[in-house]
């Protein structure tokens, strides 16, 4: 007898990340309007079909792309939230994510989500949906062990607190003299400091 065959040949991961990179920049050059299925396709070096086996939308996949190029520097793990303080998972992502939210790449990506919002609201609806919830899910989860920790108010509200940390940030990279990496840095520390869940050393 013969094994089964899969269902399919496995996902080649090169492939992915070149779809991905190819979706981000699109949408960060042209927005959602301007970017297709067909220029993904074209600009990674596959065939369409190729997208649409892995996307069905293409707000699917500048979600996904937008989450790829910021979740790794942005957000601790579930692991993290769960074995760590506040104060540990804060100093161990600060320095990167100062770094990328610095970047004129990241400022370009930022606007365009928040153009989005409005021009195209499906794109919103789905980074909502996918990536914003389970990031602010494990916001919450880091606030709450603050606030038995007594560095958060116990009756603080957590939505306003987690609207107030990620508007910020959002407002200070779209100023038209936006920070460099050091200044990003302090203007961090000096927001989750504000909030509670950071407190400098001596």
């Amino acid at each position: 007898m013969t094994a089964a065959r899969g269902r399919g040949r496995p996902r080649d991961p090169e492939t992915d990340a070149a779809i991905l990179r190819a979706a981000l920049e699109l949408f960060v050059e042209r927005g959602v309007e301007g970017t297709s299925m067909e220029q993904i396709a074209k600009r990674a070096g596959v065939g369409k079909l190729t997208v649409y086996r892995r996307w069905s939308t293409k707000e699917d996949l500048i979600a996904q792309a937008v989450e790829q190029a910021v979740s790794a520097d942005l957000t601790p793990s579930p692991a993290d939230v769960e074995a760590l303080t506040p104060q540990e998972i804060i100093e161990r992502l600060l320095p990167a994510a100062a770094e990328t939210a610095a970047t004129p790449a990241f400022r370009a990506m930022a606007a365009r989500m928040m153009g989005s919002a409005v021009s195209h609201p499906q794109l919103m609806a789905v980074y909502w949906k996918h990536h914003i919830l389970p990031r602010r899910e494990l916001a919450v989860a880091m606030l709450r062990r603050a606030q038995k920790d007594g560095t958060v108010a116990a009756d603080a509200d957590l939505d306003v607190l987690i609207d107030m940390m990620s508007g910020a940030v959002t407002w200070r990279v779209l100023q038209p003299d936006p920070p460099d990496t050091a200044e990003m840095l302090d203007y961090l520390k000096a927001v989750y400091r504000q909030v509670g869940l950071y407190r400098p050393g001596p």
